[in-house]
């Protein structure tokens, strides 16, 4: 028998079914080869690429390090090796392999784009973009490389350089998967509106066909309608994570005392989300709950860290742990319930919960909507963020806390420094209004309804935070079309939190955004007695600022139009004294209302947390779940 002419019948069956998608018989195919030639450094490769491809990281790299140990000298072996570093987080092992095939291989652009890619992840942005740049300088027609270029260039805040980038990425294809949102993201970023309504509405089009357009996120700040948000999450879990339910397929488990509480963040740091639930952590009943942190964001070694690592019974940091291992690690806890702090925002890592890491999996606080995902059994809401008749726009089933959703702190600190309006640059007795929300979540039709608002108050300035110089410089241009004067409009820039809070009493009122409204920045106003004025939306996202001022018993703040958002700011302007009643009348609501004790709310979640493990150890079908004041 010819070995040769066998070898290549076997090779060519196995790259045909291979490339056709047929991973089953192609990995038939390769296994024949190794059973007769187990070195063929091919076929290891290969069916290595095809582990990466159906998800079994470490089988893959296995393989691969098989097929280095043959032969090191294989410049796509070492970068494919790379790539299963950089999927298990071992972004410094990965760059060695990038490095190697490069000195094999020195115009290998795929390598250099990929040791961009890691070298992104461990947020040395300026090696990156030299590695991007070299990627496509060996591939002028590198599209992925613009791609994740742009995505780099945006994470590190510079939105010019990632408009550019994706723009170019968008001439070599104009219908690759999700370049239209990372353009207008992008845009959002910088508040440039040309054509905003148009992108918006071919954007809307194609959610509805079906198309990968836009990340669920960005989506939440752009559009107020839950079923097209519903329908863009759905297709970017089933595009990106398993349609599964694999909570559902982990047993319960009967033997603990205790029951186990997992929450998975990257935020155990000085971050919003500490500043909400640094308190559930510290009040959670150690009697009848272990709760357990497993942190993926990096180690800033700052105080609120400190704190709250002293909160759980195990603080894990899984930072360097690949998303299918922190999962058998949860099970190795044998955590009861897993709450995913993080849904689809910036550093979050949905692929935990899609491979199943508890018997129930729960969505809470960090992402204002649904996942459209199997692997998430509930979401924490109430009755304002999410009417009864709106469920249906939500594929999780719903917990309804008695007031908000937003747990927080009762109490935090202010800084005792005073800041004048003069050292703030703002005017002594002009009236200001103010925003803090960033400044993507500013839309044209809200900006335009702001200008409207200064143009009816005579000296007023609108107070907003800085996120970026051209951002603010837009802004200005665009208050100058409306016959604004651009100097009424004046800019924060960032300060430590207890400083910030601080300033803020020195603003008169807050003006919310639409669609996507203000979460730890209002219950921020509301803290130091600042009234906040919000339009009441139809999707999560535009209903928190809603949810907040009815806990706190404002309900007179929350507004259903446009034109009646504007009325009552004007109103409140040019009206002092109705003005302060509202601001007596919230100093007096901070101490008799729920919103700022952090105490029964987490009583009430925990509540929330018997009522889901006594279903699912009853084996009953997910419902609603309604926790009584």
């Amino acid at each position: 028998m010819n070995l040769s002419l066998n070898y290549d019948h076997l090779i060519n069956q196995a790259t045909s079914f291979h490339q056709n998608g047929d991973f089953e018989k192609a990995e038939f195919y390769y296994l024949k080869i190794l059973n007769q030639w187990p070195n063929n450094t091919a076929a290891l490769t290969n069916l290595a690429t095809l582990a990466l491809q159906v998800g079994k990281i470490n089988h893959g790299l296995e393989l691969i390090e098989k097929s280095l140990k043959v032969n090191q000298n294989q410049p796509s072996a070492l970068n494919n090796h790379g790539v299963f570093l950089q999927r298990l987080n071992r972004n410094e092992e990965a760059l060695v392999s990038f490095d190697r095939a490069i000195d094999y291989q020195p115009e290998y652009a795929e390598a250099h784009a990929n040791k961009a890619n890691s070298l992104s992840l461990l947020k040395n942005f300026e090696e990156a973009q030299k590695s991007y740049d070299l990627a496509i300088h060996f591939k002028p027609n590198y599209l992925k490389a613009f791609l994740n270029k742009g995505r780099s260039l945006k994470e590190n805040g510079h939105f010019k350089e990632a408009l550019l980038s994706f723009n170019q990425g968008q001439k070599l294809n104009p219908d690759v998967d999700f370049i239209s949102g990372e353009l207008l993201e992008t845009q959002m970023h910088l508040n440039i509106w040309d054509d905003f309504e148009k992108h918006l509405s071919d954007i809307s089009i194609k959610i509805n066909s079906g198309k990968r357009v836009i990340d669920p996120f960005p989506l939440l700040g752009l559009l107020d309608n839950p079923g097209l948000q519903r329908k863009c999450a759905e297709t970017y879990s089933s595009l990106n994570y398993s349609q599964s339910s694999p909570s559902s397929k982990i047993e319960p488990y009967l033997n603990h005392s205790k029951m186990r509480i997992g929450y998975f963040s990257s935020d155990f740091h000085n971050h919003a989300t500490m500043h909400l639930m640094a308190e559930l952590f510290e009040s959670h009943n150690k009697e009848k709950f272990e709760i357990f942190a497993f942190s993926f964001g990096p180690n800033k070694n700052d105080s609120w860290r400190d704190r709250v690592k002293s909160s759980f019974d195990e603080f894990l940091d899984v930072s360097l742990v690949s998303d299918y291992q922190v999962t058998l690690l949860a099970k190795e806890k044998e955590i009861d319930i897993a709450i995913d702090l993080k849904g689809y925002t910036h550093n979050s890592r949905p692929k935990i919960f899609s491979e199943g890491c508890a018997p129930i999996q729960v969505s809470y606080l960090g992402y204002p909507g649904t996942m459209g995902a199997k692997f998430i059994d509930y979401l924490i809401a109430d009755r304002v963020l999410i009417p009864k008749k709106e469920q249906k726009y939500y594929s999780e089933k719903i917990v309804y806390m008695p007031d908000s959703y937003q747990v927080n702190m009762s109490k935090r600190t202010i800084s005792k420094a005073y800041f004048s309006r003069e050292d703030l640059g703002l005017p002594e007795k002009g009236f200001v209004f103010c925003c803090f929300n960033n400044n993507y979540k500013v839309t044209p039709s809200t900006f335009a309804s702001w200008v409207r608002i200064l143009k009816a108050v005579d000296g007023s300035v609108l107070w907003l935070f800085e996120t970026n110089s051209f951002s603010s410089s837009q802004l200005k241009k665009e208050a100058t079309k409306y016959g604004v004067h651009e100097e009424r409009l004046l800019f924060a820039k960032r300060l430590p939190v207890e400083e910030h809070l601080s300033r803020l009493k020195q603003a008169d009122l807050f003006l919310d955004t639409l669609p996507y409204n203000a979460h730890t920045t209002c219950s921020d106003a509301l803290r130091v007695e600042l009234p906040i004025l919000t339009l009441i939306g139809k999707s999560f996202a535009s209903r928190v600022a809603a949810s907040l001022l009815e806990s706190i018993d404002l309900s007179e703040l929350i507004v259903s139009s446009m034109s009646e958002y504007e009325s009552v700011a004007i109103e409140l302007a040019l009206n002092p004294k109705k003005l302060n009643i509202i601001k007596n009348k919230i100093a007096k609501n901070i101490l008799s209302t729920s919103l700022f004790n952090s105490q029964l709310f987490t009583k009430q979640l925990e509540e929330a947390y018997l009522k889901m493990n006594k279903a699912r150890q009853n084996n009953s079908k997910h419902q609603h779940i309604y926790i009584d004041h």
